[in-house]
């Protein structure tokens, strides 16, 4: 009898502390979903799979234990040096803020345009603001400029990146006495960039071998040709300071 009584006495289920352990692991993975699911779409391969990496056989699900598991990373020592330093991305961010802060006037008038892309620091003229209309020389304006631009691409900081000036043009062929000096918008926007980096090579602390030329003509246009003001951001060079990973050889 003594044996019934005990055995009604005890409650059937878990104890009262699992539910509140599985409240809180719930609340942990709903978290960390949370986290993945507002992650920037940018963020390398690499780093992520070293972030999810450090989840697995945390719950003894997975091979390695409380490890990193077997695979790509497995060779820290190795791999890790092949992720982008944090002290190169800091420096790149840093330069793209004082260019700003340098060409803050122009930036604001739209004159200039400073971007950042999977080439390194991109910085954009609007050809006719700085050159002569369907010409290769400067305006005045357009010297002032590309001289302040020389001295901030001399400094320390680009000493060892490659600086690609790029020449753009609409899809207007040249006519008139545009056509005596330039067949095609190849040969125009090409010699807006030769003019360029012209001025650079004369300037201090920027280096003949760091400088590269291209003209694109009018096939790489970032705006509507059908309409006027797309025409004209289409018009345009591009300062490109490239990431040091991204140099070519032609």
């Amino acid at each position: 009898m003594a044996r019934e009584r005990q055995e009604k006495k005890q409650k059937k289920g878990s104890p009262a502390w699992m539910t509140t352990y599985g409240d809180m692991m719930t609340l942990l993975l709903v978290f960390f979903v949370f986290l993945i699911s507002i992650m920037e779409t940018k963020v390398e391969d690499s780093r992520l799979q070293l972030i999810l990496s450090a989840f697995s056989g945390s719950f003894g699900l997975f091979r390695g234990g409380l490890t990193l598991a077997e695979g790509n990373l497995a060779e820290m020592g190795n791999l890790l040096e092949t992720l982008p330093a944090k002290e190169k991305g800091d420096r790149l961010a840093k330069s793209v803020e004082k260019a700003v802060s340098i060409f803050e006037p122009e930036v604001k008038s739209r004159k200039v345009k400073i971007t950042e892309d999977e080439r390194g620091i991109v910085i954009s003229l609007v050809s006719d603001a700085f050159f002569q209309s369907g010409s290769a020389e400067l305006t005045a304006e357009g010297e002032v400029i590309v001289d302040k631009l020389g001295g901030f691409l001399s400094s320390s900081d680009f000493d060892e990146n490659m600086i690609r000036v790029e020449g753009h043009t609409d899809n207007i062929q040249p006519g008139g006495t545009v056509k005596e000096r330039y067949d095609t918008n190849w040969e125009l926007s090409s010699g807006r960039a030769i003019t360029i980096v012209k001025r650079f090579e004369n300037m201090r602390g920027i280096q003949g071998e760091q400088l590269e030329v291209v003209g694109y003509g009018e096939y790489q246009p970032v705006e509507s040709n059908d309409i006027e003001e797309g025409r004209a951001y289409n018009r345009r060079v591009e300062i490109v300071i490239m990431r040091k990973k991204e140099h070519s050889v032609y």
